[in-house]
């Protein structure tokens, strides 16, 4: 038997990509601002082809290394969990997807489902529920619109502020930590959670009374403040992910001055013994909206409404945050 002699490595100009970008044996100038490249993206199937190929023949040419880190994904699997291919014709095309949904829902959905190295399920139901957290993040801007931008912390804050901003800060922490791992997974999904299931669900509910009091301009300043710290640097957080709503939000909000200028958040350590508290406030609060659930209306038959008043205390626990919880609940004892 003979080898086939006509074969022909169909990675021979893959494989020096990096070169052809940074203009190698064309630009000398070029080549050496931006040779050796950062970041290699790509799937995992080809990591023995494409990536070592790469790395053996950048390196025998200029004695480097073609890029300082990789970041490697898994597969689009469809709903059944089985690889995307065009041969089984359960490709799903993005383009249709994208405008029905737009780009940043898109991107955002991406973010949230394809952890580094793992498969990631492709379903218009997932992408849905992406839109959803968006349309959220827009009417949140768009209520604190009303609401003039305080950008000095003041004097006096309440616990309910401080214990959000401790979460705020955790989440800044978290956030970097993904960013600088290229694993935007972790932010994505931070976000989503602290933005919905606690900044909005919770806190924006607990300061609504404090807002809208004119009698109590101490209060009202430190919750216009707090609010507006919250959604300025989720905005921030959420930048790289979703470039095209958080500009939009934040120069509408914030300044004409583009959020991709802006500097990353930082975290502080303040108020973090406050961040003990979140599942107490978070129970409890769900205690009270349950117990409204399945309480009746002698003269309606109908559940009491989240807003309808209703007898119950507030525990020892959380005896810093009874003023804004009383509120919020309409709760008397």
């Amino acid at each position: 038997f003979t080898g086939d002699e006509r074969t022909f490595d169909t990675w021979m100009d893959s494989s020096i990509s990096p070169l052809f970008i940074t203009k190698y044996s064309k630009d000398n100038d070029f080549f050496l601002k931006t040779f050796p490249t950062q970041i290699r993206p790509q799937a995992k199937d080809i990591v023995r082809t494409w990536l070592y190929y790469t790395m053996l023949r950048c390196y025998q040419l200029t004695g480097q290394l073609a890029w300082s880190d990789a970041w490697i994904m898994g597969y689009g699997v469809d709903e059944k969990g089985e690889k995307m291919s065009k041969s089984k014709g359960n490709v799903i095309d993005p383009f249709p997807i994208v405008h029905r949904y737009g780009a940043d829902t898109f991107r955002f959905w991406s973010a949230s489902e394809a952890n580094l190295g793992h498969d990631f399920r492709c379903s218009e139901q997932r992408i849905l529920s992406s839109q959803k957290f968006l349309s959220k993040l827009w009417n949140l801007g768009r209520f604190l619109s009303s609401f003039d931008f305080i950008s000095e912390a003041p004097h006096e804050l309440s616990a309910s502020d401080k214990w959000i901003l401790a979460e705020l800060s955790n989440l800044v922490e978290e956030c970097k930590k993904g960013y600088e791992d290229f694993n935007f997974f972790i932010p994505a999904n931070a976000i989503r959670e602290f933005t919905w299931g606690l900044f909005a669900s919770h806190y924006v509910e607990m300061v609504k009374g404090r807002v809208y009091d004119i009698n109590d301009s101490v209060g009202q300043k430190s919750a216009i403040f707090t609010l507006h710290k919250c959604l300025s640097t989720i905005l921030l957080l959420l930048a790289p992910i979703c470039p095209f709503i958080t500009e939009e939000l934040w120069t509408k909000v914030y300044t004409a001055k583009s959020i991709h200028l802006q500097h990353f958040p930082k975290s502080t350590q303040d108020y973090r013994e406050l961040a003990k508290y979140t599942v107490l406030i978070t129970d409890f609060n769900s205690k009270v909206w349950n117990k409204k659930k399945v309480t009746v209306l002698e003269e309606t038959g109908k559940p009491l409404s989240l807003k309808d008043p209703i007898r119950m205390s507030v525990p020892a626990d959380l005896g810093l945050f009874k003023s804004d919880l009383q509120m919020m609940h309409n709760l008397s004892e």
